[in-house]
């Protein structure tokens, strides 16, 4: 495996600060993070990355032929193992990370099978296991003969906690994003959802943890994130008034962030 499963990522920030990746969530792409990345920056060298089909990543490398007989192929382990590849290219040893969604499980991936790596973790309306395959695998099946147009009637009220969030200039952009998702990208991402089961490993997790809850969050609601503080040891639970991408407060979640990462230390010895 190598970067070229995630060419498409941008990097802010002094060269020499400590490294932090932002993870997307699944049908986004790296944009979901433009409000946060100037603050973020003044601390540390981020790096955003585009999933596989997302944004400016393309979904051929990813297991299997697109015509669909890869299905069920692609794992969280496999999308993780991409994520630590781009940092390797970059140099970096430790790292600091936060992901919403998918984007926080590919952290917790990371953080529980790299722990000397993951100098701090966040979890952004994440899950350590999204529910029963079947609907992913449904929701895979559809995206692969229909396209992601199919999804986008629907996602609004997944990923928001207002309705009106859809006609922001934000909210636009981001159903924008998922429909220009490549099919077999988009598809391949909900495969993985389907078996991801983190449970059994979030006691194995040793960098300190800030767990994020959306009040209004349908998609993954509060009982995720407390299983997630409840399994990671000294984890720190918080809840923003917010949906599944948690953009109807972003004030609110960059107080909670910066906390969290001023206490792991953004004083942390650059990689």
């Amino acid at each position: 495996m190598t970067t070229a499963m995630l060419p498409h990522h941008s990097l802010d920030g002094r060269a020499d600060a400590p490294l932090l990746v932002l993870g997307p969530s699944l049908g986004t792409s790296m944009t979901v993070w433009d409000p946060y990345v100037a603050n973020f920056a003044q601390h540390f060298r981020v790096l955003r990355y585009d999933l596989p089909g997302h944004g400016g990543t393309p979904s051929a490398p990813l297991a299997g032929p697109q015509d669909g007989s890869g299905a069920g192929r692609t794992t969280v382990a496999d999308l993780a193992s991409h994520v630590l590849d781009l940092v390797d290219h970059h140099g970096a040893e430790r790292f600091h990370y936060i992901g919403i969604s998918l984007g926080g499980v590919l952290g917790a991936c990371l953080a529980s099978r790299h722990p000397q790596r993951v100098a701090s973790l966040a979890l952004v309306c994440s899950s350590a296991h999204f529910g029963p395959p079947e609907p992913w695998q449904e929701r895979a099946a559809l995206v692969r003969r229909e396209g992601t147009a199919a999804l986008i009637k629907a996602m609004p009220d997944r990923w928001f906690a207002h309705a009106g969030t859809a006609d922001t200039s934000f909210g636009k952009d981001l159903l924008r994003s998922l429909a220009a998702a490549e099919s077999h990208g988009y598809a391949a991402c909900c495969d993985a959802l389907a078996t991801c089961d983190l449970r059994a490993s979030l006691a194995g997790i040793t960098a300190p943890t800030l767990v994020v809850g959306g009040s209004h969050d349908t998609a993954t609601p509060l009982h995720h994130a407390r299983e997630l503080a409840e399994g990671i040891p000294g984890a720190t639970l918080r809840t923003v008034a917010a949906g599944h991408l948690a953009v109807e407060d972003p004030e609110a979640l960059s107080r909670v962030l910066n906390s969290h990462l001023h206490t792991a230390g953004t004083n942390s010895t650059p990689a």
